[in-house]
């Protein structure tokens, strides 16, 4: 389960972009972050998660939060300041699990990949989906988990949400802010809808065939997913802070939980959870990556990124393009000294005392990244060079190492 959030110039407080995503996974699935450079290609093909598919002649730079197995990713930024997170819908249509297609994230990260505008990349993923589809596996050890994907498509100028069911799929361009979570939202009010004829379950029959969510959406896993919570949640922050949104603003909507954190376990985790904590059958997911980006027009655009799971005990550190990002460490299957599974041991050794030791550390948490906050904004009001920025953010990265290194070693 996901959460994507969106507040145009016009919403925030600094008249750029703002734009944030959680991304839900098994609680397993090791999220990487990833920095492809511009490339010229002289290869005919590129080979996503399970198919392979016509290579374009140049990609751009992209900034991805991934699945460490798979070729797509979750949420991620490019070059031109197109940015764009992804969630899986629930819906009437069948799913052909015996010929797959693209994954959502696929086609997210073709987008970022190829195109410089929001519209643009709606347009992509319209296309891609018209040619290849999407029946293909979104889990990782869940080889059942299948589901279409909506779209939240951003630049600095206009978003749009996409969603779709099967290769069906509205669209509509968001005015001011934006929230979609892991159900249809797009009913009547849509500004495109194409329908497919393709094969749906019998409840279909007795659909609305006007409403592109009435006639679609599947009651059963949307319920469970408590999206409409979510998204209710997302969407009362977004309206509260309007005019005064900021990153800070979007990195505290996305660690939130239900109730008071003071009260909060994990354990007693619900999916109604913006951060997420995975509980069981019916609360499968963890949040193992967050992004949020501010995208400037004129000046460097700045991607924040955990590269760890729980916002609520993480830290978004600083990437910039045009750097050089050799300081990541990629995550495997099993634990290892990368900052992903080293934060979830951390994670691990402070719910065991969580009332007594998450205000302390939240605090701790708190004061850095509003002092990361405030000298990125320094950095950015005096014309920085690529090393100025380079420089900072290895040194936020290491600097977040050593702390959960040192954490670890406090608490055993």
């Amino acid at each position: 389960m996901c959460d994507t959030l969106a507040a145009l110039g016009n919403y925030t407080q600094s008249g750029n972009l703002v734009f944030g995503k959680n991304s839900d996974r098994e609680p397993l699935e090791a999220q990487e972050i990833r920095h492809f450079s511009r490339k010229t290609h002289t290869e005919k093909t590129v080979p996503c998660t399970f198919i392979t598919i016509p290579q374009v002649d140049q990609t751009w730079e992209v900034f991805l939060s991934k699945p460490f197995q798979m070729w797509g990713a979750e949420m991620g930024v490019n070059e031109w300041g197109l940015t764009i997170g992804n969630e899986a819908v629930f819906t009437q249509v069948k799913i052909n699990k015996k010929k797959p297609g693209l994954t959502g994230m696929d086609m997210l990260r073709l987008a970022l990949e190829r195109c410089k505008k929001a519209n643009e990349a709606k347009n992509l993923i319209i296309q891609l989906l018209s040619i290849y589809g999407q029946d293909a596996c979104g889990g990782y050890q869940n080889k059942d988990f299948y589901y279409h994907n909506s779209f939240l498509i951003a630049d600095s100028k206009e978003a749009y949400i996409l969603e779709t069911a099967g290769k069906s799929w509205a669209w509509k361009k968001v005015r001011d802010t934006a929230s979609i979570s892991n159900c249809l939202s797009l009913d009547e009010d849509y500004d495109e809808i194409f329908l497919e004829k393709e094969a749906t379950h019998f409840s279909a029959i007795f659909r609305s065939k006007k409403g592109f969510k009435s006639r679609f959406s599947d009651f059963l896993y949307t319920y469970f997913s408590k999206a409409r919570s979510r998204k209710a949640t997302t969407t009362s922050h977004l309206e509260n802070y309007a005019g005064q949104l900021s990153t800070w603003e979007f990195m505290k909507t996305l660690r939130t939980h239900p109730i008071p954190d003071d009260e909060f376990h994990p354990k007693n985790c619900s999916a109604a959870s913006i951060c997420m904590h995975a509980t069981g059958l019916t609360n499968p997911s963890d949040t193992t990556g967050s992004m949020v980006t501010e995208i400037r027009q004129n000046q460097p655009s700045t991607i924040w990124l955990t590269g760890t799971p729980h916002p609520c005990l993480s830290l978004y550190v600083p990437f910039y393009f045009g750097t050089i990002t050799d300081f990541l460490t990629f995550p495997v299957s099993k634990m290892d000294d990368s900052l992903w599974w080293q934060a979830r041991q951390l994670h691990d050794l402070v719910d065991k005392n969580r009332i007594e030791l998450f205000p302390k550390i939240r605090q701790e948490l708190d004061n850095v990244q509003n002092e990361w906050i405030k000298k990125d904004s320094l950095i950015i009001s005096e014309n920085p060079s690529r090393s100025d920025l380079q420089h900072f953010s290895q040194e936020c990265y290491r600097f977040y190492q050593d702390w959960i290194k040192q954490k670890i070693r406090d608490l055993r």
